[in-house]
């Protein structure tokens, strides 16, 4: 029965999603679609609104609208021009300077808004008239902008760690906001590598060393938005208030900052509450229905199987990482990460529970695979958020993209092979034995 279930799920959701229906409205009709066999209607019906109701019924997952609010608030409030700012006083000398602008500005907004989208828009409307003044080609320009925004997805505080926690069944959140600081470092890193490399083949400009009075103001100017990340992470770990607490604390400095900058006016907020409100409902409708779908999986045992099927292909723990890996880059170029992370989580964790892996370690690794979803066609999120900024098509982006894709696969396969990379800081602060 478990694999009839497998074939009514993969085909109903894959039939829905070509047609363009919403990806909501995709996983819950296909899970009610994979209950017939095994219930009639009605109860197939109330089952899944009995799990939808249930799936929101999270303390934690309260953190989510408090995080994205906050994200809009620090969109709104001037953030985004002060951590440009900084980093093109910190990065200025470099070849291709603004690349490397770009891909600093993004991991930093990205941080400390916890949304990709919101990076990718914030730095790239900024960032992207300036890189075309100095000649900057435009593909290139969207390229660093929208790979590197996705940064901010390991780099807490992140929502999506959160929802992990969540489908994990109570990782911890603070042992993963630990665990994202490397790999998500790693991955700026590597970026700036290719991003350099390609700047010196096309010989863009470099601007002079900055001064150190230009550089300590630029850095104090933007000192209050990163003091954010300190209080945040710094109030997690220390245990003075849990995630979700943390987030309500990120949104009152937020208003304060914003309203201090004299960028954001109290007029203003009730088109940012709007805003914030519409994008919450947006995940939680993609958690609900992903709860759901993730109910009939369990009750179909469909993880027992795929965990069978793959540790009886072979027991190379190598070799079925990169089946892992393979899967869920693929799942990425056409879904989005939320439902994403709620539905292969359960499928997936069981496996590498069964190698010896530490939950925290694979949670790194899914959210690092599925940020390269984020940057890629037909589906990606954050590739159509860089493309509307700047008005730029599809295919004057594409090659660029290739050389980053490359920086973020060999980031992935070292946060994968390498489990300290993800569980060093966790081990620092005794999380993980």
């Amino acid at each position: 029965m478990e694999w009839i279930a497998v074939l009514i799920l993969v085909v109903s959701f894959a039939v829905l999603l070509l047609l363009g229906v919403p990806i909501a409205v995709c996983i819950g009709l296909a899970t009610i679609l994979t209950m017939l066999p095994s219930m009639p209607l009605a109860p197939a019906l109330t089952t899944e609104a009995q799990r939808i109701a249930t799936g929101l019924d999270s303390f934690t997952l309260l953190a989510i609208p408090f995080f994205i609010l906050a994200g809009h608030l620090m969109n709104r409030g001037g953030i985004a021009r002060r951590l440009v700012n900084f980093a093109e006083a910190a990065l200025g000398m470099l070849p291709g300077a603004l690349a490397h602008v770009n891909i600093l500005a993004a991991m930093l907004f990205g941080a400390i808004s916890g949304s990709a989208a919101a990076a990718a828009s914030a730095i790239g409307s900024i960032m992207a008239p300036h890189m075309e003044r100095e000649g900057y080609d435009k593909g290139y320009s969207v390229a660093v902008n929208v790979t590197s925004a996705t940064t901010g997805l390991l780099i807490p505080p992140s929502n999506i760690l959160i929802v992990y926690s969540l489908a994990s069944g109570g990782t911890s959140i603070a042992a993963l906001f630990l665990a994202g600081y490397v790999p998500g470092i790693l991955v700026g890193l590597l970026l700036m590598l290719v991003a350099g490399w390609i700047a010196w083949k096309r010989r863009y400009p470099v601007a002079g060393r900055p001064s150190l009075r230009r550089l300590w103001s630029t850095f104090w100017d933007a000192a209050p938005s990163l003091l954010l990340l300190v209080i945040v992470i710094g109030g997690i770990i220390g245990g003075i208030f849990t995630a979700t607490e943390a987030a309500a604390v990120a949104v009152l400095y937020a208003l304060i900052l914003a309203l201090l900058y004299r960028e954001l006016r109290l007029r203003d907020l009730p088109r940012v509450l709007l805003e914030a409100s519409s994008t919450t409902a947006i995940v939680l409708l993609l958690i609900a229905t992903s709860m759901a779908m993730s109910w009939i999986l369990a009750y179909e045992q469909i993880p027992q199987g795929v965990s069978q099927a793959l540790l009886a292909l072979t027991d190379n723990k190598i070799l079925i990482l990169l089946i892992i890996n393979f899967v869920l880059l693929a799942v990425g170029t056409f879904m989005d990460m939320t439902p994403a992370v709620l539905i292969f989580t359960p499928i997936f964790l069981p496996v590498a529970l069964n190698l010896g892996i530490d939950p925290i370690h694979f949670g790194i690794i899914l959210v690092l695979n599925l940020c390269i979803g984020l940057c890629t066609p037909p589906v990606g999120t954050v590739l159509f958020v860089g493309l509307g900024v700047t008005q730029t098509p599809m295919t004057r982006v594409l090659r660029s993209l290739l050389p980053m894709y490359a920086a973020m696969i060999i980031a992935l396969l070292l946060v994968t092979y390498l489990p300290e990379l993800s569980l060093w800081l966790p081990r620092v602060f005794g999380y993980v034995e």
